[in-house]
């Protein structure tokens, strides 16, 4: 089935962090999935998967990582729409 728009799912591991911790992160992922990658995404399904690491980063920290990962995402995608 062929979606018109791009999914993002998240696996947020435990990590050793409390459940408060990986609600914060996942909640800030998927602020800044919903503000910053899905409106720029080509129709693509994404699986984040977080670090360890990403329970230190601050808001802007992820965002600085979110913008990368957006941009490897469509550079992935542009090319595998040229292989088809």
């Amino acid at each position: 089935m062929h979606l018109p728009h791009a999914r993002v799912g998240f696996v947020v591991p435990k990590h050793g962090r409390s459940a408060v911790d990986r609600n914060r992160l996942k909640r800030r992922l998927r602020e800044l999935t919903r503000t910053t990658l899905l409106p720029s995404l080509p129709v693509i399904d994404m699986v984040v998967h977080a670090r360890p690491s990403a329970y230190r980063l601050s808001f802007d920290e992820l965002f600085t990582v979110v913008a990368v990962v957006r941009q490897e995402a469509t550079r992935i995608a542009t090319r595998l729409v040229a292989v088809d």
